[in-house]
């Protein structure tokens, strides 16, 4: 779905893959010379002299517009899962089973030839349904029953934990409603960006083609969506903007939501929605939300109903016919990330098997590839890397001791989970069966809508995960102080259980220290020890934060990605901040482990401080397209790999101890000019 949640939690990055852990207990130094291009100066470029040989090995396929570390592992995941899936497809299951859920839906996804059969008809009827909407009466309860379904037709609505007061769920209201995402997309009016959207517009009307509509009415439809979603995009807030949580707090009761907003039927929406009754709502973008009920109130009925049925069509172009998969494709993958080909149809069946049923797949997969020593030298990691951030927070000298008493408090907080959920989600009210892929993807979307419905007005739970154990990242929910570091990051080249700590410490350490430094970032550090939205912070210390701060996002605002186009230092500074602190702290935390149990050169010659760093740098080994350095760009709160190497380590003063980087280099940064925060 490409419905936009604004979840409170913070990623390393957004790509799903596994784990391997080997068995073996020798530890190696676990650089690999096969990934570096050691005809380079690593003072000049160090993520080409780390990253070079990883990069001629692995050039882009047409499968692909980006392909890196996280890639390779990905394609090791699905291979493991889709054997752990065709098993239970080829055999018969109890009906209601888990193992028959699972079976079925991926022989589903695989049935070619009926899904062509059918063509556009499991969508028809709901097409025509809207189509016959007479007035603008029933207009805010159709919305709720889209949003239901698993569309999202204008704004969304999540429950989740109320920043002020997070050991609560409520209702929230959040923009939405824009088929290509950002905003700028919309407003921009570089070339680039004005061929994106006469391509968008082309796409739609050929969507509506094959959804049966006539040329003519498909070019109409098209000009419809397009000034709908533009007016949308002139209302919504940037993705720099909506960084701010207090700017994206109004908690406010639904009497007064009513009196800002009437044009929308708000009673009929939240009874629909399942929220009969409710008392408050947090209406986190009101400018949007207005805009919503102006044009719902005044724009052209047929423009609202052509507008309403594109997000039919484009939501559920994925689980069609050939046609309306290639369609989609076309623009989303080749126009807008310069893919060149599609994933084959046994990939596309894993992922939807893992979006509808992904803890029960995650439980079979954790069982099978996720050993328990891995899980036991992760939590003795976390803990050391806790010990180092205290360190690094108790000498900063920029701070004061009252801020430094409750940050130390917030990171004594840390609820830390490792691996995979203590309990495991129940599936029993999901029903698989055989009508059509698209009616099995609306009863998932009812049955998580439902289950989110059931938490507002009752207490959060804090043991609930929000990324699966499959699922290769990690991330930082500042609402419930968590860290989160599922199963599938758990392998090379982030853990190596044969590695020594040089290895380890440079990449899973790093993320360790990323994913802590979140929560003392420029969003996370707004957050108190119990996930409440409250400045703990003395002026004078929030004021030399954002000082230092700065220094990140002018570097990183400065860097040209591509001819003529600038990285956006505001948007990624969080990442970017995580970063710097995760290599400090981590760094630390490798030198007090080899007071213990010292390490020496390996077997290439590299110290234990260079293992660290090129093991940092072989996490973000990638090759990418233009188009989708573009698209992160305009979109990612995350650097590119190449600027997470070469703009990060600068600014890390042990990085030139290590590789001897002096004045002169093209990588040197003047001490003054470097930043320093955590």
């Amino acid at each position: 779905m490409r419905t936009k949640f604004y979840l409170p939690f913070i990623a390393l990055a957004l790509i799903a893959t596994s784990c391997n852990s080997k068995k073996e207990a020798t530890k190696e130094s676990g650089i690999r010379l096969a990934n570096l291009d050691q005809t380079i100066n690593p003072r000049n470029d160090f993520y080409q002299y780390a990253c070079g040989g990883w990069m001629k090995a692995n050039p882009l396929t047409d499968e692909y517009s980006s392909f890196g570390s996280f890639d390779q592992l990905a394609e090791n995941n699905r291979t493991q899962i889709k054997g752990l899936i065709e098993e239970l497809a080829k055999q018969q299951s109890q009906p209601g089973s888990i193992t028959q859920k699972i079976g079925d839906l991926y022989n589903i996804a695989m049935d070619s030839a009926k899904l062509n059969a059918d063509g556009v008809a499991p969508i028809k009827e709901y097409l025509d349904k809207l189509a016959a909407i007479k007035d603008r009466n029933g207009l805010s309860q159709e919305i709720a029953t889209m949003h239901r379904d698993g569309f999202g037709p204008f704004f969304g609505l999540y429950v989740g934990a109320d920043d002020m007061n997070s050991s609560m769920n409520m209702a929230q209201l959040y923009q939405g409603g824009l088929s290509l995402g950002e905003r700028e997309y919309y407003l921009d009016d570089d070339d680039h960006t004005k061929e994106i959207r006469t391509k968008f517009e082309e796409h739609v009307g050929k969507m509506f083609q094959l959804a049966g509509f006539t040329a003519e009415e498909a070019q109409k439809a098209a000009k419809n969506v397009m000034t709908v979603e533009t007016r949308l995009a002139e209302a919504s807030k940037s993705a720099v903007e909506l960084r701010d949580p207090y700017a994206n707090y109004n908690k406010i009761t639904v009497a007064q939501l009513k009196k800002e907003v009437p044009s929308i039927d708000w009673d009929a929406y939240f009874t629909t929605i399942g929220l009969k009754d409710l008392q408050e709502v947090n209406v986190g973008q009101m400018d949007e939300i207005k805009t919503v009920a102006d044009l719902l109130k005044k724009e052209d009925l047929d423009v609202l109903k052509a507008y309403l049925q594109w997000n039919v069509i484009n939501t559920a172009s994925s689980y069609l016919s050939d046609n309306f998969v290639a369609q989609n494709f076309d623009f989303y993958g080749r126009t807008l990330s310069g893919t060149k080909e599609m994933q084959p149809r046994w990939k596309r069946a894993v992922s939807a098997v893992n979006g509808v049923l992904g803890e029960a797949v995650g439980q079979m997969y954790s069982e099978k590839y996720f050993p328990a020593a891995a899980k036991e030298r992760m939590i003795k990691l976390v803990g050391n890397l806790q010990k180092a951030l205290g360190e690094r927070i108790q000498g900063l000298e920029w701070m004061s001791e009252e801020t430094k008493a409750k940050a130390l408090e917030k990171l004594a907080a840390f609820h830390v989970k490792v691996g995979y959920p203590d309990k495991w989600r129940d599936y029993s009210n999901l029903e698989i069966k055989n009508d059509s892929y698209w009616a099995n993807i609306i009863r998932s979307n009812h049955f998580d809508h439902d289950k989110m419905i059931a938490k507002a007005g009752k207490p959060v739970d804090k043991d609930e995960w929000l990324m699966t154990p499959q699922t290769v990242n990690a991330y930082y929910n500042p609402t419930t102080n968590e860290i989160c570091f599922p199963a599938a990051i758990l392998q090379y080249p982030f853990f190596d259980m044969n590695a020594d700590d040089a290895c380890n410490y440079g990449a899973i350490g790093v993320v360790i220290g990323h994913e802590m430094t979140h929560g003392f970032d420029d969003q996370g550090r707004q957050y108190d020890k119990d996930g409440n939205l409250k400045d703990w912070w003395t002026p004078e210390d929030a004021k030399n934060f954002k000082e230092r701060a700065q220094v990140l996002v002018d570097y990183f605002g400065n860097i040209e990605v591509l001819p003529g186009l600038k990285a956006n230092g505001e948007l990624t500074l969080g990442e970017n901040i995580a970063d710097h602190g995760g290599l400090q702290v981590s760094f630390l935390a490798l030198q007090k482990a080899m007071a213990e149990n010292p390490l020496g050169k390996d077997e290439h010659g590299f110290t234990p401080e260079q293992r660290f760093f090129l093991s940092y740098a072989n996490v973000w080994a990638d090759n990418t397209r233009d188009e989708q350095i573009r698209l992160q760009t305009k979109s990612d709160p995350h650097s590119l790999g190449r600027w997470r190497v070469n703009a990060a380590l600068p600014h890390i003063s042990m990085w030139y101890d290590a590789f001897g980087v002096k004045e002169g280099d093209a990588l040197y940064l003047p001490v003054e000019k470097r930043a320093s925060i955590w």
